[in-house]
């Protein structure tokens, strides 16, 4: 809903969501800025298939036909504005003249291209907390300026967004680790990722090892376990069922790479975990 502005006693048409569900895309008449902090999405944008896995960033248009048709385990958090809030506030209102109100140009670009920014491991924390200080001048409305405020963080944001979106290269590795974040609990084979990839498999086996130092399968495999590693800590789930999850076919598969790897069986691994986490707290 759009916002009461205690202090001068206006409506401003912003709002924040601390969860995003994507039950609502696109907000009516709102431009919607999505941060996702966890999971992944695949859906449709504008008729261009999209998946994105965090951390990243959508940016949606008030106008933009949305379909999200997959999401794992993703937690995300939105802020949504109409264009007005673009606007500065009117130069004149005298009858005889009407100057064309300033307006915020940064990042409306990222909208109208549906682009989606790649998020860097440098750039993740400051629009971690930028987001967060979004959300808390939303609810607080500390003092007058605290719409201002919002807009300044908003021009940080999107000229940060303009900036990955303009230096990043979406390299071959890149495209392939996108495809493994997203698909690795179904079935995939190294003929998958050299297609995915556009590359041979000696090439993209060697592109691997400099960026990963791992093969393109081998990167695969650890990936798998590290989420399998984070379902035996924090959840209940059975061996069976983490093996389903996390792409293996059968849980004797998954218990032998476990153990090979963590040198321990899943079992021990989770009591221990468990364990350490209770002394620690």
């Amino acid at each position: 809903m759009p916002q009461a502005d205690r202090h001068k006693k206006r409506t401003v048409n912003i709002e924040f969501a601390a969860v995003e569900d994507f039950s609502i895309l696109p907000y009516p008449e709102r431009f919607t800025l999505i941060f996702i902090t966890s999971g992944s999405i695949k859906g449709v944008l504008n008729q261009r298939p999209i998946s994105v896995s965090a951390p990243g960033v959508l940016c949606i248009a008030e106008d933009a036909q949305v379909q999200v048709v997959e999401k794992i385990n993703v937690s995300a958090q939105s802020f949504h504005f109409h264009s007005e809030f673009l606007n500065s506030v009117k130069l004149s209102e005298t009858k005889d003249y009407f100057p064309a109100q300033p307006r915020i140009q940064t990042g409306l670009s990222l909208f109208q291209n549906n682009e989606v920014p790649r998020v860097t491991e440098k750039a993740y924390p400051l629009l971690l907390e930028w987001f967060f200080i979004l959300g808390m001048e939303v609810k607080a409305q500390s003092d007058a300026l605290w719409v201002c405020r919002i807009k300044k963080y908003l021009i940080q944001i999107f000229g940060l967004l303009e900036e990955l979106n303009r230096t990043s290269e979406h390299s071959p590795v890149d495209v392939v680790l996108d495809y493994i974040h997203t698909n690795y609990p179904q079935k995939i084979s190294l003929e998958d990722l050299t297609k995915c990839g556009h590359l041979n498999r000696v090439t993209l086996n060697k592109k691997f090892q400099e960026r990963c130092g791992n093969t393109a399968i081998g990167y695969l495999l650890s990936h798998r376990l590290k989420v399998a590693g984070d379902l035996l800590v924090h959840t209940d789930m059975s061996l069976n069922e983490i093996a389903r999850a996390t792409g293996f076919e059968y849980d004797t598969y998954f218990i032998k790479q476990f153990t090979a790897k963590k040198g321990m069986s899943p079992t021990t691994y989770r009591t221990a975990s468990r364990k350490l986490a209770s002394v620690s707290i």
